[in-house]
């Protein structure tokens, strides 16, 4: 398991969100690494690039709400570091739509960033959000 309760920042539903990610990213990476065929593992491959492209931006949207309810200084960087993951994950899909879902390299490439960033991200960049948040004495609901 990749998730970490060390994760959490306090904030149900940015917390609930982490923890969905990490669970669909290690999927992800069990059917990338899985010795079945390409043709029998690029329906699972579509779902989770499908639902990157949807639950980032969601998630993202969500955790920059929080940011602002609570006076978050870095927010500015952060959104860009979020928009840069979503940029990202929309030209995976691009580049992946035009190989006709036939370019396991890059799928390979998209899994391990994919983890990097995601481990980084959350336990690095979103953790300064948890820090300034107890820091300021507010709540994980933003008050």
């Amino acid at each position: 398991m990749l998730w970490k309760d060390q994760y959490e920042l306090g904030v149900p539903r940015i917390d609930a969100q982490h923890k969905e990610l990490f669970k669909r990213v290690e999927a992800f990476l069990q059917v990338l690494r899985s010795k079945e065929s390409w043709d029998k593992r690029v329906a699972k491959l579509n779902e989770t690039l499908e639902f990157m492209k949807r639950y980032v931006v969601e998630h993202f949207h969500d955790e920059e709400e929080y940011q602002i309810s609570i006076g978050y200084p870095g927010y500015e960087m952060h959104k860009q570091l979020h928009k840069g993951m979503v940029d990202y994950v929309q030209e995976v899909s691009r580049q992946y739509e035009q190989a006709n879902n036939n370019n396991e390299e890059l799928m390979q490439q998209f899994g391990g960033r994919l983890l990097a960033w995601l481990v980084n991200h959350v336990a690095a960049e979103d953790q300064r959000i948890a820090d300034y948040a107890k820091k300021e004495g507010v709540s994980g609901d933003g008050r």
